[in-house]
């Protein structure tokens, strides 16, 4: 058996999990998540999903060199879909596309259940993310931000079937980041304000309105003052 070690951003996203859950790991490559977690003593067992062959075989191939075929499984599968039977507790899905993770879970009616969590890490539109969960009945019930070559977004998710108004702010920063002045929200908001400037010198050059872009401006650098 080779111990598994993880990066910063899977390190801080495996650290969200439950202790004692069955999770499911959505868009697996190697699956060092669930590898890691059984071997640090932290999960029953897990399924481990992709869409495609390849990764599906790379995990098979780690999964045996760790003896661990009888404790984690892997399904080829588009998201979700083939999961639901495995009642998986804690759901991580990293890497995607912000959009993406919202239309898998959205195509997953199981997980509005209160007694499962999504663990997410999106790569891009984290506020389409952010937005999706909070009109859909879930609430982000903590979050974080791990830097590892650039600043990324932890959120964890649970259904409580309330929905929640975030700001257009909070649904850039995360509002638990912002309340607990997480240590790189200044860096995360002034590589923001940089993305919103660009678009405003985009739109003003182009002879476009840049007033909804302007004042989101002004609200992020109320952020750093």
């Amino acid at each position: 058996m080779n111990t598994v070690k993880l990066g910063k951003r899977l390190t801080a996203a495996a650290g969200f999990c439950r202790k004692g859950s069955f999770i499911a790991d959505v868009g697996t490559d190697h699956a060092h998540l669930p590898i890691y977690l059984y071997q640090k003593g932290m999960i029953l067992g897990a399924v481990a999903s992709d869409t495609n062959e390849g990764p599906i075989e790379r995990a098979r191939i780690n999964i045996s060199a760790n003896r661990l075929s009888d404790k984690i499984d892997t399904v080829l599968c588009d998201g979700l879909s083939k999961l639901e039977g495995y009642s998986p507790k804690d759901i991580f899905i990293l890497g995607m596309g912000g959009e993406l993770i919202a239309k898998i879970i959205d195509n997953a009616p199981f997980v509005k259940d209160k007694s499962i969590r999504l663990i997410l890490q999106p790569m891009t539109h984290w506020e389409i993310l952010r937005k999706y969960l909070c009109e859909n009945g879930f609430t982000i019930v903590d979050e974080a931000l791990v830097k590892e070559d650039r600043i990324y977004r932890i959120i964890v998710a649970e259904y409580s079937g309330k929905c929640e108004d975030y700001s257009d702010v909070e649904l850039i920063l995360g509002r638990l980041n912002i309340e607990r002045r997480d240590p790189l929200l200044v860096e995360l908001t002034e590589r923001s304000l940089d993305v919103i400037n660009e678009r405003i010198k985009g739109k003003l050059s182009g002879g476009a309105d840049a007033s909804v872009e302007i004042a989101l401006a002004e609200k992020l650098r109320e952020i750093i003052k």
